[in-house]
């Protein structure tokens, strides 16, 4: 993967450095004299411009995911009932300062350090190197090699894949909701950002075992949200649902959040902060290549939230403004592995198919009493397997040339599909299978539900000791106490 990156940026070096170019001289006249300097100089200068306008894009994308953790703060809190709203938010809040020292300790080695396919075994613990080659990554060769493609600096290159790493933690948080131990989440965060994400991230973006079989995830439905979703996925099924979610004769007893409103912030934030996610993977301000990605991203969103009301329509006789919601997210979700390598018109495709799932995902879960109290498991886990199988029925091999090559659709026939699912199946079998064993010892050493009482009154104020709507719960017992 790494070699077919380097190829590409580099048909793209004369035209990447025209920016930089024009930016430079904007700032003001270059002096060329002869005894000062050359055109050597010149040139330096142009590259050095073109790192640093690399490294503010990547930073600023980075900034963009980061703040989506707002988003599924909102989101996830709108979603379930007003009484957990405190622990929702506390939880989306802490699992970014968990990923931050989990990912920095080791996360970050095990999945770019140099090592075998499987895990990276060089650079473990604290991320270290000096930052003194920016623009070739010598400083890191032979430490975090599988990285060394994009010309930013290291911190730059770190930051970044922590925002995401982050993204894949917060995930398990909605799903989990309203009966979670909260010292028993913030446990099971840090095993998935220090172990189970750098390990499978390793397999495909650090040069392990599946890039090495031609599997492509440009920004991460499988790296990021499959891996979330499987992990929550098990934490459910360790957890078992909420009282009363399921009756005994096998009927749904719908539980619904508290405000939608909030929820239709949190996605809108969200949907703002995929222009991060996924152009700011290029790693690059290559512009052509960012803008393209920009419209396909936002061409999925807008494809799934049209097909997701189209279809909760007809099925559930109403446009479920829930599942508009959810909808958009999961063509989002979709578009993340195929948004570079396919064309505006298939991330439509992709998109309506996204919005379909996203109904028919939620009464799926349902029907198997599979607990989701605000579809993470439709959105992320069936829309990021989706999506990571569309690079193989999609790709075209004009987008990116020397990268994925042609999708089966687009006559490349079926080995990137067949290399998209060796590597669905495979991290999937180790997040699920890795996540119930840790979820298992939690269970067993600390307990991971709390008790039915504290479900019953919300988990604000028994694992918290407060409320996020005081003023409401006052006004509620007045108006109880006049009825009496």
């Amino acid at each position: 993967m790494k070699r077919c990156l380097l190829r590409y940026w580099g048909m793209k070096t004369v035209m990447s450095m025209m920016l930089p170019m024009l930016l430079l001289l904007l700032m003001g006249p270059v002096r060329v004299q002869a005894q000062e300097s050359g055109i050597e100089e010149v040139m330096k200068q142009v590259a050095d411009l073109k790192i640093a306008t690399d490294t503010v894009w990547v930073l600023v994308t980075a900034f963009l995911v980061f703040f989506m953790n707002l988003g599924f703060g909102m989101v996830e809190s709108g979603l379930c009932r007003a009484k957990n709203t405190v622990n929702i938010l506390a939880k989306n809040f802490i699992v970014f300062a968990i990923a931050s020292i989990g990912f920095w300790i080791i996360g970050w080695g095990v999945m770019f350090g140099d090592g075998n396919g499987f895990l990276g075994l060089k650079g473990l613990l604290f991320v270290s190197g000096a930052d003194n080659s920016p623009a070739t990554g010598e400083a890191y060769q032979g430490i975090y090699g599988a990285i060394s493609w994009t010309g930013v600096p290291l911190w730059a290159k770190f930051f970044f894949q922590l925002v995401f790493a982050g993204t894949a933690a917060t995930i398990v948080s909605g799903a989990v909701a309203e009966r979670i131990k909260f010292k028993s989440f913030i446990v099971f965060s840090f095993i998935i950002i220090a172990i189970m994400y750098p390990i499978t991230g390793h397999w495909i973006w650090g040069g392990g075992w599946l890039a090495g079989l031609g599997m492509w995830d440009f920004a991460g439905s499988t790296v990021v949200h499959s891996v979330g979703g499987w992990a929550a996925l098990a934490g459910v099924i360790v957890l078992g649902p909420r009282i009363g979610k399921y009756a005994k004769d096998g009927s749904v007893h719908p539980i619904p959040g508290h405000s939608m409103t909030v929820a239709t912030i949190g996605a809108f934030v969200l949907w703002f902060g995929w222009f991060g996610f996924n152009p700011g993977s290029t790693m690059a301000a290559a512009w052509n290549d960012i803008s393209r990605i920009a419209v396909t991203t936002n061409s999925a969103a807008a494809a799934a939230a049209f097909s997701a009301t189209i279809v909760s329509w007809v099925l559930l006789k109403k446009p479920d403004l829930s599942m508009i919601l959810n909808g958009c997210l999961c063509g989002l979700v979709a578009i993340t592995a195929p948004c570079a390598f396919v064309s505006v018109g298939s991330s439509v495709i992709i998109g309506l198919i996204a919005g379909g799932l996203a109904v028919l995902g939620v009464l799926f879960f349902d029907r198997v009493k599979v607990d989701d109290p605000v579809g993470a498991l439709t959105v992320h886990l069936m829309n990021g397997i989706w999506g990571t199988l569309a690079v193989g029925l999609f790709a075209q091999d004009i987008m990116m040339p020397g990268t994925t090559g042609n999708g089966l659709l687009y006559g490349g026939g079926g080995k990137l599909l067949f290399a998209q699912f060796v590597g669905v199946v495979s991290v999937g079998a180790f997040t699920l299978g890795v996540g119930l064993i840790a979820w298992g010892i939690i269970k067993v050493i600390i307990g991971v539900r709390v008790s039915p009482e504290e479900e019953h009154d919300g988990l604000d104020i028994g694992e918290h000791g407060m409320e996020a709507y005081p003023d409401f719960q006052a006004v509620a017992e007045r108006s109880e106490s006049v009825v009496v």
